[in-house]
């Protein structure tokens, strides 16, 4: 399964920004489709996850500013990101864990700044 990345650019501080992930197949309606980040000179690290029956969760960071959801027609999960801290900065990714196996988007990069 090939993921597509977009949505990511340039924001100021509590700006808003929809990363959208399109997967090639349709496998999202039973399949784990997590977001990750990796800010420079950092490891990557979960951001938030929705299970194949909707359920979500977040890392404390984001909870109640992200919102991760999920559109089973188009094959395609998105992250709905508001008040955006400086500290967001960084390149996105999402993975989808399905019966194919597991794959990652390409990232997209995205910066709070002023």
């Amino acid at each position: 399964v090939q993921l597509q990345a977009s949505g990511g650019g340039l924001v100021e501080p509590g700006g808003s920004l929809r990363l959208s992930c399109a997967a090639s197949e349709s496998i999202f309606s039973n399949s784990v489709m997590g977001w990750y980040r990796q800010a420079p000179g950092k490891q990557r690290e979960w951001v938030a996850t929705i299970t194949s029956d909707g359920t979500t969760a977040y890392t404390d960071s984001v909870r109640g500013r992200f919102t991760i959801s999920k559109n089973n027609a188009k094959n395609t999960g998105y992250l709905q990101m508001n008040s955006l801290k400086p500290e967001d900065t960084a390149v996105y990714y999402c993975r989808l864990l399905s019966r194919l196996g597991t794959s990652w988007g390409q990232g997209t990069l995205v910066t709070v700044s002023s």
